[in-house]
C-alpha cells in the first residue's frame, strides 16, 4: 500500500518534470520527435531492403526452375519422338516435380511481392508524412520567433512610454527643466547686455555734449563767439511757410 502510494507520487513527480521540458522548448521536442522517427524509417528502409533481397532471390529460383521446366519437357518428347519411353517416362516424372516446386514458388513470389508493394507504400506515405513534418516545424519556429520579437516590441514600448510616472518620464522631466533653467540663462544675460548698451550711449552722449559745452566757451574767451550768437546758435530754426509777411 505505501510501495504503490510512494510509486503513485514519484511518477507523478516525474511526469511533472517531463510535462515542463515539454513545454519550455516545444519545437526542440518537435525536432526530437521528427529525428526518431527518421531514424526509425531508415531502419524500416533497410528492413524492406533486406525483404527485396529475398523477393529477388525467390524471383530468380521461379526463373531457374521455369527454364528447368522445359529444358525437362524438351528432352522428354525428344525421348518420346525417338521411341525411347523409358527414358522419356524419367524425364516426365521429374518434370512434374519441377512443376510443383515452381508453382509453390510462384505463389510464395507473388505474396512476398505484395508484401513488398505494401511496404513500400507505407515507407513512402511515411516519408511524405515526415516531409510535413518538416515543412511545419520550420514554419513554427519561424513563427514563435516572430511572436517572441513582437512581443519584446510590446514590452519596449510600454518601457518607453512618455508618461511621468515612468523613469524614463521622470527623466525626460529633469532634462526639460535643465534645458529651461539653461534658456532662462541665456534671456537674462541678452537683457543685462541690452542694459549695458543704453548706458554705454547715455554716457557717450553726454561725454559728447560737454565737449561740445567746453568747445563754446573756449571760444567765446577767443572772441570768435558771443553769448547773443551763442544764443542764437543754441535756439532752433523756424523755417517760414508761405508769403512773408510786410511790416
Amino acid at each position: 500500500m505505501i510501495l504503490s502510494k510512494f510509486w503513485a507520487a514519484f511518477r507523478a513527480q516525474m511526469n511533472k518534470l517531463a510535462n515542463f521540458f515539454w513545454e519550455a522548448d516545444p519545437i526542440a521536442q518537435m525536432r526530437y520527435e521528427y529525428d526518431r522517427s527518421v531514424e526509425e524509417l531508415k531502419s524500416g528502409r533497410v528492413g524492406l531492403e533486406q525483404y527485396r533481397g529475398l523477393v529477388e532471390k525467390v524471383s530468380r529460383q521461379v526463373k531457374d526452375e521455369e527454364r528447368r521446366l522445359a529444358q525437362l519437357e524438351a528432352q522428354a518428347k525428344a525421348y518420346l519422338k525417338a521411341g525411347d519411353r523409358e527414358t522419356a517416362a524419367k524425364f516426365a516424372l521429374e518434370m512434374e516435380k519441377v512443376r510443383k516446386d515452381l508453382e509453390s514458388n510462384r505463389e510464395q513470389l507473388a505474396m512476398h511481392e505484395t508484401s513488398y508493394q505494401n511496404n513500400l507504400k507505407k515507407i513512402q506515405h511515411a516519408t511524405k508524412k515526415l516531409g510535413e513534418v518538416k515543412a511545419k516545424i520550420q514554419k513554427y519556429d519561424a513563427e514563435i520567433k516572430m511572436s517572441e520579437a513582437e512581443a519584446e516590441v510590446a514590452k519596449l514600448s510600454e518601457s518607453f512610454n512618455f508618461n511621468v510616472t515612468t523613469d524614463f518620464g521622470q527623466l525626460e522631466q529633469v532634462v526639460q527643466e535643465r534645458i529651461d533653467k539653461n534658456r532662462g540663462a541665456v534671456r537674462v544675460a541678452a537683457d543685462l547686455s541690452q542694459e549695458g548698451i543704453a548706458s554705454i550711449q547715455a554716457e557717450e552722449a553726454m561725454e559728447k555734449q560737454m565737449a561740445e559745452d567746453a568747445l563754446k566757451r573756449l571760444e567765446m574767451d577767443m572772441g570768435v563767439l558771443t553769448a547773443d550768437s551763442s544764443a542764437q546758435a543754441q535756439a532752433p530754426v523756424q523755417k517760414e511757410l508761405g508769403p512773408a509777411q510786410s511790416q
